[in-house]
């Protein structure tokens, strides 16, 4: 072994080597040396200079320390290891409950507007409900139907067609062709495939052009585009 060497062990484990130091004095008839003497011989000394117990209670002291280090070490490598692991999982469930709160939110949302959309939906069948079975309507009522009937962006295209068509009188007829009623279908019992009333209720002739609108056209506004350019539909 190097004095190098020597002097890391005999400064790694100062207290030994003082000991072992003070025992040998003792054990060879000299005066006890200081502690500082025997730290510097110590430090100084090669593994030849220090009898044979020695060397092992010098040894057995750094490979100690050594223990205690390593230990200390890995305590402290695993406490940062359960901090991190206690951050994450507190990070996850903070993520959880945030989704979850998400989630309910939105499904309430989401609730309350199936209910009012449900409620609006019996609320224009009451309205409608109230104005068929009458034996005579009046251009106001017919509209209102119609209102009722369609989406709020169609319904003035849909007008428009009905205007020129019929005026708004669900019993228009047309003596040259035969067409009936307020879309003036051609011929009128067409209309019996929405229901067998299509003479006398307004409902079920808007019913029946709305529905022929759709189809051919995509919708009442795209009937009164071709309308426009062609004048009629």
């Amino acid at each position: 072994m190097s004095r190098i060497s020597v002097r890391g062990f005999a400064v790694a484990s100062a207290t030994a080597v003082t000991t072992v130091g003070a025992v040998v004095g003792v054990a060879a008839g000299n005066e006890p040396a200081s502690v500082g003497n025997t730290e510097a011989a110590a430090a100084d000394a090669t593994i030849a200079d220090i009898p044979a117990g020695a060397q092992a209670q010098v040894q057995t002291a750094s490979l100690t320390q050594q223990a205690d280090d390593q230990s200390t070490q890995a305590d402290t490598a695993a406490l940062k290891s359960a901090q991190e692991s206690a951050r994450k999982a507190a990070a996850e469930t903070a993520q959880s409950k945030k989704e979850a709160a998400d989630e309910a939110k939105a499904k309430k949302e989401a609730d309350a507007r199936e209910k009012k959309t449900l409620a609006a939906s019996r609320s224009s069948s009451r309205d409608l409900g109230d104005l068929v079975g009458k034996s005579s309507y009046t251009i106001a009522e017919t509209q209102a139907m119609a209102r009722q009937m369609m989406a709020g962006d169609q319904f003035q295209c849909f007008s428009n067609i009905v205007d020129h068509e019929s005026g708004w009188n669900y019993k228009a007829t047309n003596a040259g062709s035969g067409a009936y009623g307020l879309v003036q279908a051609l011929p009128g019992s067409k209309m019996s495939s929405a229901g067998s009333d299509w003479q006398t209720n307004p409902a079920t002739q808007i019913k029946w052009g709305l529905n022929y609108m759709n189809d051919r056209y995509g919708s009442p506004c795209g009937a009164w585009s071709f309308w426009q350019a062609n004048s009629w539909y």
